[in-house]
């Protein structure tokens, strides 16, 4: 009996956050024994657990709970509490919050590339930020907290950002996203990705209740490109002759930054033959939509030495490997048929 006096018996167990950083904190009882018929106070997103000697023995919910063996039943069978019982006890009690945890931050430290359906390989880097909660304070406890007696959010993130960094490039080429995707809908993307985070933060009791990506970066090329399909209506037949032009013009450009001027006045050639084509083109349909009684307009026609030099340009750009035999052979089918 001489233990119990010589401690002060401790009649009121409860936790009082101080500040919106600490995930687990473990309650300082200075080596004292705790009352038969405490007081335990579990506050709105707290979970308070009783430890024996290591191990788990009752976890308590918010509300107001007077500690008696009817009230801790596994706490019971591991003292051998067969019959009533009335002296102080020992035990070792942590609480968890339980609350969301918001604003973390995560991003990828190295480019993810991602294999995109029309550009090919493309190197991307994702940043944004997530929310989470402790969903099982037993489960965290005992998979990841450990006997720390004080664990801040802090330590947690540190663990999760090396989770979702690697995941989330896992998971984005699960998704089937393309990098115009990732781009221009965040959100939607977000949302796609966040379960499969889940699955991983599951073991350890948490549960990621939001999942964000806020920021991308990508080649400089790349989103001058985007940002012109942003602009254009790709689905009309003017917005997709604008969008070539836009490309022809982009690679004639990057030709002669390069040096390369045979390239550019080759690509330059095309250009000019291509939009010679549409217009062609135009004017056969709005010719079609006339009235039926109007004469139709008499296109102009090549003569004899533009479509031979245009035969001639097009064997240069094929051996240079800018056509492929099956483009040369349609291209040369189309002038010669102008004879």
């Amino acid at each position: 009996m001489f233990g119990f006096f010589k401690n002060q018996l401790l009649e009121v167990i409860e936790w009082k956050e101080e500040g919106k950083e600490t995930v687990l904190w473990k309650f300082p009882d200075k080596e004292s024994d705790i009352k038969y018929g405490a007081q335990l106070t579990v506050r709105d997103s707290q979970s308070a657990l009783f430890l024996n000697e290591g191990q788990i023995a009752d976890v308590f919910y918010p509300g107001r709970h007077e500690l008696k063996t009817e009230n801790m039943p596994l706490l019971t069978v591991l003292k051998a509490w067969k019959y009533g019982f009335n002296s102080p006890f020992k035990a070792d009690v942590y609480f968890v919050s339980t609350r969301q945890f918001t604003g973390l931050k995560w991003g990828t430290p190295n480019p993810i590339f991602l294999r995109d359906p029309e550009m090919g390989p493309v190197q991307i880097r994702a940043f944004g930020e997530y929310f989470i909660r402790v969903k099982d304070a037993k489960k965290f406890f005992q998979e990841y907290a450990g006997t720390s007696s004080q664990l801040y959010v802090s330590e947690l993130e540190d663990l999760l950002r090396g989770l979702i960094a690697p995941k989330f490039s896992e998971a984005l080429t699960k998704s089937g996203s393309s990098a115009f995707d990732v781009y221009s809908r965040y959100t939607e993307i977000g949302n796609q990705i966040a379960p499969m985070l889940q699955a991983d933060m599951e073991p350890f009791g948490l549960e990621l209740t939001k999942f964000q990506i806020t920021s991308v970066s990508i080649p400089k090329e790349l989103e001058a490109h985007f940002t012109e399909m942003a602009k254009l209506n790709t689905t009309s037949d003017k917005n997709i002759e604008k969008m070539t032009r836009i490309k022809q013009a982009n690679a004639m450009e990057k030709s002669a930054e390069n040096g390369n001027y045979e390239g550019f006045q080759m690509s330059q050639m095309m250009m000019q033959q291509q939009m010679m084509q549409n217009q062609m083109l135009q004017n056969q349909m709005l010719n079609q939509n006339n009235n039926n009684q109007q004469q139709p307009v008499q296109q102009p026609k090549a003569s004899r030495d533009e479509i031979m030099k245009s035969l001639k340009d097009l064997g240069e750009l094929k051996q240079m490997g800018i056509l492929t035999d099956a483009e040369f052979e349609q291209k040369k089918k189309e002038l010669l048929a102008q004879l």
